[in-house]
């Protein structure tokens, strides 16, 4: 099994820990590679960030197309450019939102997002409504630090519990999302902290997304021809 990772920014310092957080979600046996895409934001941190880099992405998705992979992550909760991609590439494409909503909603009713700046959470709560999933995640917070600065995990660790608790105070939370593939390495210690009385689960979106297209592969699922119908040719210059 070939799984192939695009990081959806230009931003150098988040390749070598996106591959290697991945690889560390994989079976023994799966390969899985990185790849960069070369033009657009240095983070996606707002909708415009997310336009700016869908053309990349989309061209990364041609070329895992064509060199054989099995199975595509694009690494950034806010998923730009899957469902493009799913039109174009008949293999299993996720994003970091869904696999971590779905993982979650098997564990707890009420689920709540932590997530990066104030800026994102407005698309968040967009993407939760198309889902039709209000009843379900209850709350979805800012822990007011950017994707580039989320690598500050002693800062970033105490502000996702100070979220979090209080979700659970004032939203009856009963589990967790990490609204962001940059905050590498920090589920298993949030959900330690939490879980002093009790198992209160930490979805890791990154961990998620890699376990969800194994499984995917295994169950020889790709996505609906009825859902995303193959673009018609025309030119698009």
């Amino acid at each position: 099994m070939h799984l192939r990772v695009i990081l959806p920014i230009t931003a150098q310092k988040l390749l070598g820990p996106v591959e290697v957080e991945a690889k560390s979600w994989a079976s023994p046996g799966t390969v899985v590679d990185t790849v960069q895409i070369a033009h657009g934001p240095e983070s996606i941190e707002s909708d415009y960030d997310e336009a700016l880099a869908l053309p990349a992405i989309l061209n990364e998705v041609s070329r895992a197309v064509t060199d054989g992979v099995d199975g595509i992550f694009v690494s950034c909760f806010a998923e730009p450019a899957v469902h493009a991609a799913r039109e174009i590439a008949r293999i299993p494409i996720f994003g970091g939102f869904q696999p971590a909503v779905h993982s979650a909603l098997g564990m707890a009713d009420r689920i709540g997002i932590l997530s990066i700046l104030p800026d994102v959470l407005p698309g968040i709560d967009r993407r939760v409504g198309s889902y039709g999933l209000r009843d379900r995640i209850v709350a979805i917070t800012s822990v007011d630090m950017g994707v580039l600065e989320v690598d500050q995990h002693d800062v970033l660790l105490d502000r996702l519990e100070a979220a979090a608790r209080d979700q659970i105070v004032q939203h009856r939370a009963e589990a967790f999302i990490l609204g962001c593939t940059g905050m590498i390495g920090v589920a298993a210690q949030l959900q330690e902290r939490l879980s002093t009385d009790g198992p209160i689960p930490v979805l890791d979106p990154t961990g998620a997304a890699i376990v969800a297209l194994e499984s995917a592969i295994r169950l020889n699922l790709k996505p609906s021809s009825l859902a995303y119908h193959a673009p018609r040719p025309k030119s698009r210059s």
